[in-house]
């Protein structure tokens, strides 16, 4: 009796037991939160990637850890904040990013189909990494035309516009036959600059109006770390280039970069299509359902806001992103989400999904909790941290905390160039509060925050 009650109690657990999804990570490069049709842009055209939204979750407060590509791209790899995997920067990260312990590296051995498809860009060696059985990348940031692709170990030019290669590549992994569950991640390129659209949308856009926020007007009064002196260039240096610097351009322009605003989202064309190509040869395969979609991007992008190009600052538009996530055995169509999510939080979301072992170093949340109950206990702040890199002067190392009212900026190296906004009355971040009388209340709380987050996160 007592072996048959065990035999039978498999069986029933068999029966109930989901088999493992398959899972598909969309990663584009540099694309701000507000960029898509789903997130309200006014005329961008993202009929594909909004399905994903549309028949799954939008978060509509999505961040990263860092607003940089490779340890952001570190982050959503491991789980872990950048001080912790060691990619703080953009600088060659090639023999530490074979030792990183990665969610596909885990689903691999965990029994999945693995594939990298894009930008690596953690160094410029594109040798395949540890737990994939497709690899496909380039060097560094790569070329829009004609690049030079590695595939499995052996680098060849190719002919064609970087994001349909990779689009085709992402689609034959797909379509291939799979005894095991399978994991594509694809990183594109697009939309970095130089924004470079695909020839076939070179005119989109051209007569949408583009609207600026106030902040682009923004006079820096009480942002004195945007505005200070630095110190001058040594004299050897004198005479070479200068490096571009994406907070140099401090003097507000007064009228948003209208040219390469519509290049990028002309850029984020090729992306959608090559969505929608997924789309349909996971329902060829009747694999759709049984498939975790997800699209996010590394960093948010300044589109003249404070003055500002580029990222790295700790503003909104630097680190807020987007995040859509469709697998409806779990998630319900047009399922929106208001709290706090973090790019650490996609690995272990992804491991428990799968059954596998979530390492205790992860320093994520799965978000699964939240895809039973909206309302389940959720974080109420987060950290966020850039490093300076000595390309970008003019962007200090900071660590900032954020909840869903409140932001403390802290830059760690300077003194008493701090900032603090109150982002429900000023969404802009316009006015630093930090020597506000009514406000030193909000400012110690979040100091504590801040600390407390440090700790946690070490």
């Amino acid at each position: 009796m007592l072996l048959w009650l065990a035999l039978a109690g498999r069986t029933a657990s068999a029966a109930e037991a989901a088999p493992r999804p398959n899972v598909i990570f969309i990663l584009v490069d540099d694309l701000r939160w507000d960029a898509l049709g789903c997130m309200g842009h006014p005329f961008v055209k993202t009929p594909n990637i909004d399905r994903i939204a549309k028949e799954g979750a939008l978060f509509k407060n999505f961040f990263v850890s860092i607003p940089l590509c490779s340890p952001s791209r570190g982050s959503f790899l491991t789980g872990q904040y950048p001080h912790t995997h060691g990619v703080i920067d953009n600088s060659d990260h090639s023999e530490l990013s074979h030792k990183l312990v990665t969610f596909p590296r885990l689903l691999h051995d965990a029994g999945y189909e693995t594939a990298y498809v894009g930008k690596w860009h953690m160094g410029n060696d594109d040798s395949p990494r540890p737990g994939f059985d497709r690899w496909v990348t380039f060097k560094g940031q790569g070329a829009y035309e004609n690049p030079s692709i590695n595939v499995d170990g052996k680098s060849s030019k190719m002919d064609g516009y970087i994001t349909d290669i990779l689009n085709e590549n992402a689609l034959n992994f797909v379509k291939a036959e799979h005894k095991k569950p399978f994991v594509l991640y694809l990183a594109h390129k697009a939309v970095h600059g130089p924004f470079t659209p695909a020839e076939r949308h070179k005119d989109l856009y051209a007569n949408d109006p583009i609207t600026s926020a106030p902040s682009l007007n923004d006079s820096l009064e009480g942002k004195p770390v945007a505005t200070r002196k630095l110190e001058e260039e040594p004299a050897k240096n004198a005479k070479k280039k200068k490096q571009p610097d994406n907070a140099e351009a401090t003097q507000k322009t007064g009228h948003a970069p209208e040219k390469a605003i519509r290049d990028q989202l002309r850029s984020l064309a090729a992306v959608d299509e090559g969505v929608g190509q997924l789309f349909k040869a996971l329902e060829d395969s009747t694999q759709l359902d049984n498939t975790l979609i997800i699209f996010s991007s590394d960093n948010g992008f300044f589109w003249g806001e404070h003055g500002f190009g580029d990222k790295r600052w700790a503003y909104d538009e630097s680190f807020r992103d987007p995040l859509l996530m469709r697998y409806p055995k779990f998630i319900k169509p047009s399922t929106t989400l208001d709290q706090l999510v973090l790019n650490v939080d996609i690995a272990p979301t992804l491991l428990e999904l799968a059954g596998a072992p979530v390492p205790k170093s992860i320093q994520g949340r799965s978000l699964l909790p939240l895809f039973k109950n909206p309302k389940a206990p959720w974080r109420t702040a987060f950290l966020t941290e850039y490093f300076q890199e000595k390309q970008y002067p003019r962007v200090p190392t900071w660590q900032a905390a954020r909840t869903d009212r409140w932001k403390y900026i802290h830059y760690v190296d300077l003194q008493g160039m701090d900032e603090l906004y109150d982002l429900k009355a000023d969404p802009y971040e316009m006015k630093n509060l930090i020597k506000e009388a009514n406000a030193q209340s909000a400012l110690k709380e979040m100091q504590a925050e801040l600390e407390r987050l440090q700790k946690e996160t070490k």
